[in-house]
């Protein structure tokens, strides 16, 4: 949707001029820019907030020659959009139980990395530890197989 179809439905919808509609709208996003220049956010409560984050210089690679290439500091725009939007949209989490899911995985992985590292502490110190001699294993027997009665030639 474009801002000028967005000024007609709105302005079918609230029974006033075009123009009248597209001046609002105009005068809102030139007041929106203004705020965020001035490195203010912008909270639309039930829709979301714009925030303007600084990015810290940092190093990169040039992904088909692998040459170092220094990225400078930026400032960059940010969206976040407000709970309202979200399940609007479909994209919200649901109910209080998948804030709850989240952290059992955080806390699972947590104890799945403390299990490898007591893992490996216990490899390190057999591998440590003298070896004793192997012991021989008792030869295995074969199951002997039953044979079948030879059949006698001349029947």
């Amino acid at each position: 949707m474009t801002k000028n179809e967005l000024a007609r439905e709105l302005a079918e919808e609230m029974e006033l001029p075009r123009r009248q509609v597209v001046d609002l709208i105009e005068a809102m996003l030139e007041k929106i820019t203004d705020v965020l220049k001035s490195g203010d956010k912008v909270q639309l409560t039930p829709f979301g907030q714009f925030k303007v984050r600084d990015r810290a210089a940092r190093v990169a690679r040039n992904p088909k020659t692998g040459e170092p290439i220094k990225v400078p500091a930026k400032k960059v725009l940010k969206f976040i959009a407000g709970r309202t939007l979200k399940e609007a949209v479909g994209t919200a989490k649901r109910g209080a139980g998948a804030a709850k899911k989240s952290s059992v995985k955080k806390s699972t992985a947590k104890k799945s990395t403390a299990k490898k590292s007591t893992a490996k502490k216990a490899v390190a110190k057999k591998s440590v530890a003298k070896k004793a001699p192997a012991r021989k294993a008792a030869p295995a027997r074969k199951a002997a197989a039953k044979k079948s009665p030879a059949r006698k030639k001349g029947r």
